[in-house]
């Protein structure tokens, strides 16, 4: 009988029986306390007994109590057979999975992305459908929804789109004012940072924070319903859970986005101002008049319209992550990460095809 360890192995070979139990079982756990095994080679076994048998058992109960999954090599026919005879317990074997190669890996992923991208269509095709019955049939709306999730991801975010803004048009002007200076071209501050905030920065900026706080909000309050069964609940009382929970922030986050853009843009223009007027020696009617100048209506409509399609990319994303959610705590810190993440993704995406449709 020998007993030994090598490389995570715990090997059994030679002749197991009466005569050599006790050896094999102290030599076995004294290996199994010292060493980190998660293997058991049973190749080298050339006899066993019935005494054999039941110290393999109890040697395979130490290493499993240890280690979960043990691997086993398993021994010849005829000792599989002898031990199949006389154990009390089946002894399965386990074998290492067969490693995939970087084609299957890749096409796992591709498979599961497509998945998911048809799932997140699906989803969007029936807050759409039940965004537009809502409007004419609020049946199945809480009173003062609209109200409540219009404040909750719209007018709560005001004070932090204020500041952004402000910071962001106030850099905007400062970092231009140096090289318009240089070229005493001061009067056309107004005009940079009107195009700039108007076109790209206002909806970008105001996009981004709303998937970070009100997207997260969305993806985690879903996760968190469907982690304790409140949508179930929902489902039993015959209410549909997009309707009753999703269309709501829909509604909401598609009147309060417009809204929100135009008050980054407004605040971003009185960070600009500051520069124009104290740096650049422009009076506040000119820097006024030529923002109002250089701003053309299909700008605005554009805006508007990017904006609109960026809350929606946020509502959807966030409720997709939410209904796929699995697991507890954690699963449902890992859909509000995703949201915000995608949702950015998505954002930036949506902002680029718009520049090159309406460039």
């Amino acid at each position: 009988m020998n007993v030994r360890i090598s490389n995570h192995t715990l090997v059994l070979s030679g002749h197991i029986g009466l005569h050599n139990v006790d050896h094999l079982i102290a030599d076995a756990t004294k290996a199994i306390k010292t060493g980190h095994l998660t293997q058991l080679d049973l190749s080298g076994i050339e006899s066993i007994d019935n005494a054999g048998v039941a110290a393999l058992e109890e040697i395979i109960v130490l290493l499993e109590e240890k280690q979960k999954i043990v691997l086993i090599s398993p021994p010849g026919p005829e000792i599989s057979e002898l031990i199949e005879t006389f154990a009390s317990a089946k002894v399965k074997d386990v074998f290492p999975p067969e490693p995939i190669s970087y084609f299957e890996r890749t096409g796992q992923v591709l498979l599961t992305r497509f998945d998911s991208f048809v799932k997140a269509l699906t989803l969007a095709s029936e807050i759409f459908y039940w965004s537009i019955v809502a409007i004419f049939d609020r049946r199945a709306q809480r009173k003062g929804v609209f109200l409540q999730q219009g404040t909750q991801l719209g007018f709560d975010a005001l004070p932090i789109v204020a500041l952004l803004s402000f910071i962001i048009g106030f850099i905007l002007a400062l970092q231009s004012a140096v090289q318009l200076r240089n070229f005493g071209a001061n009067m056309f501050i107004a005009d940079l940072l009107a195009v700039t905030m108007v076109r790209e920065m206002g909806p970008m900026i105001t996009a981004i924070i709303v998937a970070g706080r009100s997207g997260s909000s969305i993806a985690s309050e879903i996760a968190t319903m469907k982690v304790t069964e409140e949508l179930d609940a929902l489902k039993m009382m015959a209410l549909n859970p997009i309707r009753y929970v999703v269309v709501p922030k829909f509604h909401a986050i598609t009147v309060m986005m417009p809204i929100l853009v135009a008050f980054s843009i407004l605040v971003g223009e009185m960070g600009g101002a500051v520069i124009a007027i104290s740096y650049l020696d422009l009076s506040l009617e000119t820097f006024m008049s030529r923002t109002i100048d250089i701003i053309t209506a299909k700008d605005l409509i554009v805006t508007f319209a990017k904006s609109t399609v960026f809350a929606w990319l946020i509502v959807i994303i966030g409720a997709h992550y939410g209904f796929q959610v699995s697991g507890g705590a954690e699963g449902v810190g890992k859909a509000t990460t995703a949201s915000v993440v995608v949702s950015i993704f998505a954002v930036i995406i949506a902002d680029a095809v718009f520049s090159l449709i309406y460039l």
